[in-house]
């Protein structure tokens, strides 16, 4: 790694807990000389040099991009400006949206049919040895009620879009009727939701078949994708290896054929780091982009929903149904109306790509080999580099992990006394640290926040976008130590996260897509953060790459429309 000045990232080397280390670890940290363990783990991960940081900036709470003419807002989607063809790419094709589609129109298959073999899948998927535990509630008659009307639409030649009768996955934070929400515990959502999020409702609108909540790691506080409750979800790739997370479970279900695209939520990450992982397409766009409204409040000035999608076409599909103001949510009415023009176009001649050198080769050798080869790619495709420096990425860094797991302890704290010793013990760790947090570390966190969005404001201000590999590692192994009841690696949670946070905390759109396998196997993958509102140029940059990338097949898939 480069040691050139501007770059103060640092990999940390802290122990490996599971089993009855981590119980008596979690025992220590809740007990009585807690504090002692925690004023030791601060300055280990750098908060107790945060907190000596003189940061004058003014503090930004919610990193909201305001533009000169903002969007009204609309019930009305756009149905017929979609993508209508698929992309063709080489190697291993996934079943697009317009493959079941075109099926449908053309009489192959049905809603019904199909629906009937999610199904299968599904009930298959989870009574294996391991189990996927991609999709963890589904309901048979809701789906097959869904499916009937989707076929009646198309028997009367009515669909309602491009989407009609196409299998989607919901991430379990987002709520969706009939299911409850548990944001993956084991104590939250006892009773079915009685309103669909915005997004689930856009999504019904253009006739999506909605197969039921996705698998996430407990209320979204971890990478991994581990859930003690309902079950550790495994890699399509590689079945002993993590899938990533927290929208573990809507990266599997994409890779292992179960739907072509699924929503996901991203915090710190938790879209980018399970598609990276899977070897799929994860968009995360500019704050205030996508409704909030009907998403359970964990990390409201960080979190963001959005596609993970086994193309490029069909996040870009999903996308745009899903996007735009909503009334319900005040912080989606700043932006200008969602846009794909150009999204398609693989000349990128005229386009600035930033490259921070020292950030871009923190990682392992076969990611670099890979998102390397890709940058040469791109610039053979016209695209020029320009290399730029971006202060106080360690301060970033400590400033998102104080705002994201605060607010999550915030959300929580209802519920506390009565469950706290019900979440999974990763969970109680990371929650027992942010409680540990002060208000003044929360305040000059958000001061970091309008430094930093600064700093990236100026690394774009000649550039389109800042191209990074999209985690520092590839999808890690499962450790024996680590199932049932989880582990804790803080080191590993660094090196999985070095890519992601600053488009949170910033607010900025993000996107990760495959750009190859290493000797293992497994999928590396991409990432670009681009200008606010700008996600169809990312999205650009993900059909670049998947027309020099051979695709691999899952080791684990399922042929849904070939039965």
């Amino acid at each position: 790694m480069s040691s050139e000045s501007g770059y103060d990232l640092r990999s940390l080397k802290m122990p490996y807990l599971s089993g009855l280390p981590l119980r008596l670890f979690v025992s220590l940290l809740e007990g009585p000389f807690g504090r002692l363990v925690i004023s030791n783990l601060f300055s280990t991960v750098g908060v107790t040099k945060f907190r000596k940081l003189l940061i004058e900036d003014p503090p930004t709470f919610k990193p909201i991009h305001v533009v000169n003419n903002p969007a009204e807002p609309d019930t009305t989607i756009p149905f017929d400006h979609l993508p209508m063809k698929s992309i063709t790419t080489p190697g291993f094709h996934f079943d697009s949206i317009h493959d079941y589609a075109q099926s449908y129109r053309q009489g192959k298959t049905t809603p019904l049919e199909i629906a009937q073999r999610v199904l299968e899948a599904i009930e298959d998927s989870n009574s294996s040895n391991p189990p996927l535990r991609a999709i963890i509630a589904y309901k048979t008659k809701d789906i097959l009620d869904q499916a009937k009307r989707s076929q009646q639409r198309f028997e009367q030649n009515s669909p309602q879009s491009i989407l009609d009768g196409v299998p989607i996955a919901v991430k379990d934070e987002i709520d969706m009727i009939p299911y409850p929400t548990t944001g993956g515990t084991a104590f939250l959502g006892k009773n079915p939701v009685s309103q669909d999020s915005t997004v689930v409702s856009r999504l019904r609108q253009a006739g999506a078949l909605l197969i039921g909540k996705a698998n996430m790691h407990e209320i979204g506080i971890n990478v991994t994708g581990l859930n003690p409750h309902h079950g550790c979800t495994r890699n399509p790739y590689a079945l002993e290896h993590y899938t990533g997370g927290s929208s573990s479970g809507s990266a599997a279900a994409v890779a292992a054929g179960l739907c072509p695209v699924a929503i996901g939520a991203d915090g710190g990450g938790s879209i980018r780091i399970p598609a990276s992982f899977c070897g799929l397409v994860g968009l995360k766009s500019t704050f205030g982009r996508v409704s909030e409204y009907g998403a359970l409040d964990l990390d409201w000035s960080v979190a963001h929903i959005g596609p993970i999608a086994a193309s490029t076409t069909d996040a870009a599909i999903v996308w745009r149904v899903i996007a735009g103001p909503d009334p319900s949510d005040p912080d989606t009415l700043f932006q200008p109306a969602p846009d794909l023009q150009g999204w398609d176009n693989i000349d990128l001649n005229g386009l600035y790509i930033a490259v921070f050198w020292p950030w871009f080769n923190h990682s392992t050798s076969d990611m670099l080999t890979h998102c390397r080869k890709m940058l040469a790619h791109f610039t053979n495709l016209g695209a020029s580099l320009i290399e730029v420096d971006i202060p106080d990425l360690d301060a970033c860094r400590v400033a998102h992990l104080i705002t994201i797991s605060s607010e999550m302890a915030q959300a929580m704290d209802a519920t506390h006394a009565q469950h706290g010793k019900e979440h999974g013990l990763d969970v109680r760790t990371n929650l027992r640290l942010a409680r540990a947090f002060s208000s003044q570390d929360y305040i000059k966190a958000q001061r970091v926040r309008t430094r930093m969005m600064a700093h990236f404001k100026h690394a774009l201000r000649t550039a389109d976008m800042i191209i990074t590999p999209a985690t520092g590692v590839p999808a890690p192994p499962i450790k024996p130590g680590a199932l049932p009841h989880g582990d804790s690696d803080l080191s590993l949670l660094l090196e999985i996260m070095r890519y992601s946070q600053p488009a949170n905390l910033t607010g900025l759109p993000a996107i990760a897509f495959p750009v190859g396998y290493n000797d293992e196997g497994l999928p590396i993958g991409m990432q670009a953060i681009g200008r606010p509102w700008q996600e169809a140029t990312l999205l650009r940059m993900a059909v670049c790459a998947e027309q020099a990338l051979e695709r691999r097949k899952p080791v684990w898939h399922y042929d849904i429309l070939k039965g």
